[in-house]
C-alpha cells in the first residue's frame, strides 16, 4: 500500500503549497495560451498594443487630447489601460478557475484555494511579462519614459490585479447557481468598466455628479491613483487609494467565506443544464 505523504511541520507545508501553486499556476499558463507561451505572451501584447491604438486614435482624431494630462500622452493611455487590462483578466482568471465539481479536485493535494491562487498568479505573470515588453519596446523606440515617480506605481497596479481577483472570485462562487446569469453579469461588468474605469478621463476634471458616478469602482481609483505617481502636475483628489485596499479585504472574506461554504455543501451537479 502507497502512503500519501504527510508534512510534519508549518513550513513543510507551506513549501508544500507553495511548489503544489507553482505547478497549478505553470499547468494555467500554458492553458490559457494553447501550450504555446510565446502566441499566449504575443495575445496579450497585442490586446494591450490594440487598445492603445485604439484610444490614441480616438484622441487625436477626435481632437479631445486636451481631456489627456499635460505630459507624455503615451504614459497617460497605458496608466489607464494597463492597469484596466489586469483587472479584467483577473476576474476572468479566477472566475474560471476549478471549483468542488471540477474532476482534478478529486485528486489530492489539489484545493479551490490552489487552483484559485494558480489562476491570480497564472493572469499577473502574463499581464507583467507584456507590459515589460511593451515599456521595453516604447523606451528602445522613443527614449526615456517620462514617469515622475515609478515605485508609486507598483501599489495600483497590484490592487487593481487583486481587486479583480477577489470580484472574480464573488462571480466563481455565484455561476454554480446561474452559470448563463453570471457569465452576462460579468459581461456587462467588464463593458461598463470601459467607462467607469476612468481611464478616458482624469478624475480632478470631473464634476461631482460625474465621480458619484464613478467612484464605486475600484479601479477607479487605482488609474486616478497611478497617474498621480506618473505626472508631476497631476495631484488626485477625487480618489482614494485606502478605498481599493478595504474593498479588496471585504470582498476577499465574502469570497472566502463563500468558498468555504460552497466547499461544504456543492453538489457537481450544480449548474448543469441552467
Amino acid at each position: 500500500m502507497i502512503e500519501s505523504r504527510r508534512n510534519k511541520n508549518l513550513i513543510q507545508a507551506f513549501l508544500s503549497l507553495t511548489a503544489l501553486v507553482y505547478h497549478s499556476t505553470v499547468r494555467d499558463v500554458r492553458k490559457s495560451s494553447g501550450n504555446n507561451a510565446i502566441l499566449g505572451l504575443l495575445n496579450e501584447i497585442g490586446t494591450s498594443l490594440l487598445m492603445v491604438g485604439m484610444f490614441w486614435i480616438m484622441y487625436t482624431f477626435l481632437g479631445i487630447k486636451g481631456l489627456a494630462i499635460r505630459g507624455d500622452f503615451m504614459i497617460f493611455l497605458m496608466t489607464g489601460i494597463f492597469l484596466f487590462l489586469t483587472h479584467n483578466k483577473a476576474i476572468g482568471s479566477v472566475m474560471g478557475a476549478a471549483n468542488v465539481s471540477n474532476p482534478i479536485l478529486r485528486h489530492s493535494p489539489m484545493t479551490t484555494i490552489v487552483t484559485i491562487l494558480s489562476a491570480s498568479f497564472a493572469a499577473l505573470y502574463l499581464q507583467v511579462l507584456a507590459f515589460v515588453v511593451i515599456l521595453t519596446i516604447l523606451h528602445v523606440a522613443r527614449g526615456n519614459l517620462d514617469i515622475y515617480y515609478p515605485a508609486g506605481l507598483l501599489l495600483p497596479f497590484f490592487l487593481s490585479w487583486a481587486s479583480g481577483c477577489t470580484i472574480g472570485l464573488l462571480f466563481m462562487n455565484l455561476k454554480p447557481f446561474a452559470p448563463k446569469l453570471v457569465g452576462l453579469v460579468v459581461t456587462i461588468y467588464k463593458r461598463a468598466n470601459m467607462i467607469t474605469s476612468g481611464k478616458m478621463i482624469p478624475a480632478n476634471m470631473m464634476s461631482a455628479k460625474m465621480v458619484a458616478f464613478f467612484d464605486w469602482n475600484p479601479i477607479f481609483h487605482t488609474i486616478d491613483q497611478a497617474r498621480g505617481a506618473a505626472f508631476v502636475n497631476y495631484l488626485p483628489r477625487n480618489s482614494n487609494i485606502d478605498y481599493t485596499i478595504w474593498f479588496v479585504i471585504i470582498t476577499l472574506v465574502i469570497g472566502l467565506m463563500g468558498e468555504r461554504w460552497m466547499s461544504n455543501n456543492m453538489s457537481a451537479s450544480w449548474g448543469k443544464g441552467r
